[in-house]
C-alpha cells in the first residue's frame, strides 16, 4: 500500500492552469468562504471517499449471507487448521 507523505510543514504547493484557478475561486466565492477552505474541504471529502473505498469490503447480498450462514454453521476444522492452532504459542 502506499505511504503518504508526511511532514512537520503544513503547507502544501500546488500548480494548476490559471482557468483552474479562476473556476475554485469562483465556486469558493458563491459557497461564500477563502479558497483555502474550500479546496481543503473538496480535497478531504474526495479523501475520506478514497479512504473508504479502500478498506471496506462490499459484498452482495447473495455472499452476506453466505458469510453469515459460515459463521452460525462453521465448517469442521480441517488439517491443515488443527495443525495451525497447535502450532500457536500458549496464552497463559
Amino acid at each position: 500500500m502506499p505511504r503518504a507523505v508526511m511532514e512537520e510543514n503544513p503547507r502544501m504547493s500546488l500548480r494548476i492552469r490559471p482557468e483552474q484557478k479562476a473556476l475554485l475561486a469562483r465556486a469558493a466565492a458563491l459557497r461564500q468562504t477563502d479558497l483555502t477552505t474550500f479546496v481543503t474541504r473538496s480535497a478531504l471529502r474526495e479523501a475520506e471517499i478514497v479512504v473508504e473505498e479502500a478498506e471496506r469490503t462490499k459484498l452482495s447480498e447473495r455472499d452476506s449471507l453466505l458469510v453469515l450462514d459460515l459463521l452460525e454453521n462453521p465448517p469442521p476444522a480441517n488439517a491443515k487448521l488443527r495443525a495451525a492452532i497447535a502450532a500457536m504459542p500458549k496464552l497463559r
